[in-house]
């Protein structure tokens, strides 16, 4: 693989849906940057069955592999986690105050702003992309529009190891972290998935479901693990 792409600029706002009804998601995540890295910093260490999927992601990737972590967030926590495991890791998200606050926790690495729909790399740059509960963010129609441009981006074989909320419909809070912005996010099953994630064009290596930890919003957890077709 050449090196991976460094970090993007911004991009347009997203789209919305007929009618302009999805929350701002940039502005609610510009909102919440601070507060959201601080919650959210430590979880993986009480989150043993990600770890798990994600140690054994990257070993399949192998050391030196390019992989974008799309939707990082303001910890930036999954991309130093890629990173430490030997891969070339750059994360990504909507956000450029995330991003800002993700590059001062996380030292070293690189961060930038970008779209899932829209993302700046080439046909085939990337060996691996992780999307772990920010696909969600989308609403349903659109996720097969991200889904889509993971495959896009990756090199046939490429892998891509994604996380949402299980359920139907939507969940909405209009008051996090103590602030007055709309966070909303689309629940899938995990059937509902799979099949979303092999019409863009991915073999499924693993598709799996958990229930929540104590400690997390209680909805199911739901993984899909593709390999992008040649």
């Amino acid at each position: 693989m050449t090196e991976p792409p460094g970090p993007p600029q911004p991009g347009p706002p997203p789209g919305s849906p007929p009618g302009g009804r999805w929350p701002d998601i940039r502005a609610t995540y510009d909102a919440v940057a601070a507060d959201y890295a601080a919650a959210f910093a430590a979880e993986l260490a009480g989150k043993p069955a990600d770890r798990e999927l994600l140690d054994e992601f990257a070993a399949a990737l192998g050391a030196g592999a390019a992989v974008w972590d799309v939707g990082c967030g303001a910890a930036g926590h999954v991309t130093r986690y890629l990173a430490d495991r030997g891969l070339r890791a750059v994360g990504v998200d909507l956000s450029p105050a995330s991003v800002a606050e993700a590059s001062r926790r996380q030292p070293g690495l690189r961060f930038g702003a970008a779209d899932m729909r829209a993302l700046p790399a080439a046909d085939g740059a990337l060996a691996g992309i992780v999307a772990l509960y920010s696909v969600i963010h989308l609403p349903r129609e659109q996720i097969p529009l991200a889904l889509a441009e993971f495959r896009r981006v990756l090199a046939p074989g490429g892998g891509l190891l994604i996380a949402m909320h299980g359920g139907s419909g939507e969940i909405e809070s209009a008051d996090w972290f103590g602030r007055p912005v709309t966070v909303r996010a689309s629940l899938v099953s995990l059937t509902e998935l799979v099949s979303m994630t092999e019409q863009a064009g991915f073999g499924i290596t693993r598709a799996l479901a958990r229930p929540p930890y104590p400690a997390e919003h209680q909805t199911e957890r739901l993984y899909v693990w593709g390999q992008a077709g040649g």
